[in-house]
């Protein structure tokens, strides 16, 4: 039975082995901490996000090394009196006064774990229920980030709150080293040892608070290890993944077409060096996948990982899940997400959410809200999922539909203003919220396709035409022209501006906004539709896109490989626009002057293209985000010969 190794009691120190706390945070910038969410420049994770946690975990644990838990590990001890000056001392009253609150409900305690392997310990924290049990418990096993559990300890209390134990850890070899929050060992990316891992805290728990339910709860790396460990341990009631994936292996690479940019992002976020982090065969994996080498065995070794993999092991536990997600998924794309939620044949739920990785949830994980008595949803309905599955409550998830889309950019905006100058920052904030549509299945959310056509340029070199196939148009079967560009060189086309960042501010009432004159057509070739009308005459939307484009094109090339990354943009009568939705395909064992044709999927999207604007689609050949298999100035050419004329299929709603 694996056992924990406690940390010494007596310590003078708030939490073990942290940095003294810093100056104790106002109300004013606890909520802005919150608002802002998790993430910073560069694909980093927000300071303030990082000392909110730590804040939180030293107002908990202060002032109670001196007494030990009935597991022997560094706890506090049962009255709320004994955390009451150093609370009040480093958080705001309000929130020092629920910690308070939590703490008369709750023992707090730090833990080591022994993990599955010889000589790794995880490092965990608890909150054990101190009134008459028993009491179902939520295991959280950290995200990717050098920080561990501590990130998320306002969900913890959250948790404490509403009548759960809870056991956060961090995942085998995650975190800077020196931290207390840091488990040793090597990244297992989420592979077996991960999975065994997980069994091995759920035998922590049950020998330490004898739970009478056992859910799991992930944000992203800790969501993908939850379905895993669901999967492989039928003790988990049920599962809550938050930014979740499906499918390592697609995630990190489909249409033969590598996300680097997302990897370069994970790897700067381990707390520590390659080298130092992961084992022989990971690095190799790795260096294989940067250097774009040996991708057979790279997907194979992400495919060992994927929740995708074993769905049938889940769909025999009869495990109820709950997936979140987002349309604009920087690191794991939403159709990834879609093919695993489609194979599991449990109760579930999706909703798939405005924004990038983490941005709808990550603030009500790290705070509380910024505006007392604000709603987070997608926290709101994770918790009611563990309430409802957990402590049998009758909340309404037992009637929820299997999908809830929220409708890109649906909300409705005001300007903030500059409180000292009076004057436009230049941002916006929410006023009403975008809208949501439920639908029984994923099967159900595309009601109706649309084809259109791709025309040749117009007169002057101007863009081509997006025609609607048997409208009555004869050029909307237009086929025998070619159109050229010179690849390898970026366009303002391109999917973000920076991870998570550019989807953290659509999320918040701020979408990237895209003045499509800029383009470079030297660079770029596109197409555009007519100002759209509804179909029927009625409503706001020319056209209401629900699902998964698909997109057919026909190209050759002056070298043996070139790269076709595809934009749908909505397009507003001043030529600015926003993206709905984009996908790359890198194209491989061309010969020059010869065509191939090709036909992929974009990604998923829920979007309303309002009455009046248009329809662009886009290609050119490089994305900051993705490795581009274009060599630079060569020419690509798009053509739509007679027997496969070019085309786009639009899903509509």
């Amino acid at each position: 039975m694996p056992q924990e190794n406690p940390t010494t009691p007596g310590s003078p120190e708030r939490f073990p082995g942290f940095p003294e706390v810093t100056p104790g945070l106002t109300t004013a910038e606890a909520g802005r901490i919150a608002a802002r969410g998790l993430w910073a420049a560069e694909a980093t994770v927000d300071p303030g996000a990082v000392r909110l946690g730590q804040t939180l975990a030293n107002a908990l644990l202060s002032e109670t090394t001196d007494s030990t838990d009935s597991t022997g590990s560094t706890g506090g001890t049962t009255g709320a009196s004994s955390t009451t000056g150093t609370a009040e001392a480093l958080l705001p009253a309000e929130l020092a006064a629920f910690v308070r609150e939590v703490r008369g409900r709750a023992l707090p305690a730090y833990h080591r774990i022994e993990g599955s392997t010889e000589g790794v310990r995880l490092s965990a924290f608890s909150l054990r229920q101190l009134g008459p049990g028993p009491h179902p418990l939520v295991v959280v096993p950290a995200g990717w980030t050098p920080f561990g559990w501590p990130l998320f300890l306002w969900s913890y209390l959250v948790l404490a709150h509403k009548g759960y134990h809870v056991l956060a850890y961090t995942p085998r070899g995650l975190g800077i080293p020196g931290l207390p929050s840091t488990s040793t060992g090597c990244i297992d990316i989420a592979g077996p040892h991960d999975w065994a891992d997980g069994s091995a805290v759920i035998d922590f728990a049950v020998d330490h608070f004898a739970p009478n339910g056992i859910g799991f709860m992930g944000e992203s790396y800790g969501s993908g290890i939850s379905q895993l460990v669901a999967a492989h341990d039928d003790r988990v009631a049920t599962v809550v993944a938050l930014s979740t994936w499906g499918n390592l292996a697609t995630s990190l690479y489909e249409h033969d077409t590598r996300h680097l940019a997302a990897v370069k992002a994970l790897l700067a976020l381990t707390g520590g060096s390659v080298e130092s982090k992961f084992d022989e065969e990971n690095q190799r994996i790795l260096a294989d996948f940067q250097a774009d080498r040996n991708l057979d065995t790279v997907v194979e070794w992400g495919r060992r990982r994927a929740p995708e993999s074993y769905l049938h092991l889940t769909n025999d536990n009869g495990t109820p899940t709950f997936f979140s997600n987002t349309w604009h998924e920087s690191l794991f794309a939403v159709n990834q997400t879609l093919t695993t939620f489609n194979g599991l044949d449990v109760p579930k739920r999706l909703n798939l959410w405005i924004g990038d990785h983490a941005a709808p949830e990550g603030p009500a994980l790290i705070g509380p809200p910024a505006t007392p008595g604000e709603v987070n949803l997608p926290m709101e309905e994770a918790y009611a999922w563990l309430d409802h599955h957990l402590k049998g409550e009758r909340n309404g998830v037992e009637d929820w539909p299997q999908i809830c889309n929220q409708v890109m950019f649906t909300y409705e905006t005001e300007p903030v203003t500059d409180p000292g100058t009076g004057e436009p920052t230049g941002e916006n904030r929410i006023v009403t919220p975008a809208r949501r549509e439920t639908s029984p299945a994923w099967s159900e959310v595309t009601r109706a396709t649309e084809v259109f056509g791709l025309t040749g340029d117009g007169a002057g070199g101007s863009d081509g035409r997006l025609l609607p196939v048997g409208g009555g148009a004869p050029e909307a079967e237009e086929t025998g022209w070619r159109r050229a560009f010179l690849a390898g060189v970026d366009t303002e086309a391109t999917a973000m501006d920076a991870l998570m960042k550019t989807g953290q501010a659509e999320w918040a009432g701020n979408p990237k906004i895209y003045d499509t004159r800029k383009i470079d057509r030297r660079h770029a070739v596109a197409w555009t539709t007519d100002p759209l009308a509804s179909p029927d005459g009625e409503g706001t939307a020319g056209r209401r896109v629900r699902g998964i484009p698909r997109l057919r094109l026909t190209v050759r090339s002056t070298a043996t490989s070139a790269s076709l990354y595809a934009h749908l943009l909505d397009v507003a009568e001043d030529d600015t626009a926003r993206i709905i939705t984009h996908e790359p395909l890198n194209v491989y064992g061309l010969t020059p002057d010869q065509d191939t044709t090709v036909t992929w999927k974009l990604q998923a999207a829920a979007y309303d293209i309002p009455s009046g604007h248009r329809l662009m689609l886009v290609v050119d050949s490089k994305d900051p985000l993705y490795g581009d298999a274009s060599v630079t100035w060569t020419q690509t050419v798009i053509g739509s010969p007679d027997a496969e004329p070019s085309f786009l299929e639009l899903p509509l709603g």
